[in-house]
């Protein structure tokens, strides 16, 4: 009996103990299978280098050229005369006016060979005279029947004699005055010298190159164009180009003259451009690429570099309520030199788009945050070569921004300063 009640006993206690064990066990069981508290969506906060806004403006294509600018009207200056350079007057940059003195040649010869000659000229017309007194008084005794005919026309033809020996000598004095004025190295015309060959004291011969005198008022671009693409390119075209050193400033100029043949080798032909340059801004030498200018148009444009191109339709990541949406556009007139092209459909004028790398991290329907800009930096409407500007910015090169929060926004890049990292 005793031992049945032990056992009883032992029994339930284990029987609690299970009962505990699994109750505790449920209650694990239970927190385990709870369900974890709902993550928050991040936020991608990009920089003003990394969005666009569809603006109204002016584009325009045509056939791309380039080439080196040269001065229009260039003189290479030589020496007329042989002889040792007594002086230099003029150096590489100097202003000088038309026929104003640049140099120097020895003259001591010439003005002896000036003198020679202004005697030969004294001799001759003293000569011319004497023939002349003779002929006259040959002339009187002709008509008093003293002397015979023969006579009479030797003393004419003496003074015809004279006036021609009379004739060479002053042709050989104005030669000799010329000889002696080409001592005198002179500019051509009113314009810059840009180069001098020459310095006092050197011994020069005849043709000897001595100095290059350009007129920079007016510029001249020699460029090509395909043939299949003259019929855009007429006389008087406007053409648009950028020049190396100038950042994306842009000039302009007119097609002045096409050459009539076509380069067999190449298969294109040769355009002359006028290039105005009152202001002397632009140098001869400098390297400029540009396009004519044959089509224009009006329109909402973006950067060429919003638009992926990768899928069937070209599309566009547009930001909206503060997510990328993909949208589907319809593009038009591309504008290569300043990097931007017509939407036809599906943007509006003030929308905000991705551009470069910002494209391929920010996913569809993420949450976007354009981050403003710094006091000093420039607005994203401003352009340049940067949001809404004539030129597509380059891609950052660690892409769009991390979600983390990061100090004030990059300075969108403007016209003559490169985007800052």
């Amino acid at each position: 009996m005793r031992r049945a009640r032990i056992r009883q006993v032992f029994g339930g206690t284990s029987a609690g103990i299970l009962m505990g064990l699994c109750a505790l066990s449920g209650c694990r069981k239970g927190e385990d299978a709870a369900p974890a508290p709902r993550q928050e969506e991040l936020e991608m906060t990009l920089g003003q280098e990394n969005v666009a806004r569809a603006e109204v403006r002016q584009l325009r294509s045509g056939p791309g050229i380039s080439g080196n600018l040269q001065a229009r009207t260039a003189a290479a200056v030589r020496a007329e005369v042989g002889g040792t350079i007594l002086d230099i007057k003029a150096q590489q940059g100097q202003v000088v006016k038309k026929g104003e003195e640049l140099a120097r040649i020895e003259d001591v010869t010439l003005k002896d060979q000036l003198i020679a000659a202004s005697a030969a000229v004294r001799t001759a017309r003293s000569a011319l005279q004497v023939a002349e007194a003779e002929q006259e008084r040959a002339t009187r005794l002709s008509k008093a029947g003293v002397i015979t005919q023969r006579d009479f026309e030797r003393a004419e033809l003496s003074v015809e004699q004279a006036k021609g020996q009379l004739a060479e000598a002053r042709s050989r004095h104005a030669l000799a005055q010329e000889q002696l004025n080409r001592a005198r190295v002179v500019a051509p015309f009113a314009g810059v010298v840009s180069e001098r060959q020459a310095s006092a004291g050197d011994v020069v011969q005849p043709s000897a190159p001595l100095f290059t005198v350009v007129d920079p008022r007016t510029l001249r671009l020699e460029a090509s164009v395909p043939a299949a693409q003259l019929e855009q390119v007429k006389v008087d075209t406007p053409v648009e180009f950028h020049v190396t050193g100038y950042g994306d400033r842009a000039f302009r100029g007119t097609v002045e003259r096409i050459n009539p043949v076509v380069d067999p080798a190449t298969g294109q032909v040769r355009i002359y451009v006028a290039i105005p340059n009152t202001d002397l801004q632009l140098l001869a030498g400098l390297f400029a690429e540009g396009r004519v200018a044959s089509k224009g148009t009006q329109a909402v444009a973006i950067p060429i570099d919003a638009i992926d191109d990768t899928g069937t339709e070209p599309a566009v990541l547009r930001i909206q309520e503060g997510r990328a949406q993909r949208v589907n556009v319809r593009l038009g007139l591309r504008d290569e030199v300043a990097r931007q092209v017509e939407v036809r459909s599906g943007l509006e004028d003030g929308d905000v788009v991705l551009l470069g790398a910002a494209r391929s991290e920010v996913a569809e329907g993420g949450r976007v945050k354009v981050s403003s800009p710094r006091p000093d930096s420039k607005p994203v409407e401003e352009a340049g070569p940067g949001v809404g500007g004539s030129e597509a910015p380059p891609p950052p090169s660690s892409g769009a921004r991390q979600p983390t929060p990061r100090p004030a926004s990059t300075q969108p890049p403007a016209e003559d300063a490169a985007p800052s990292h």
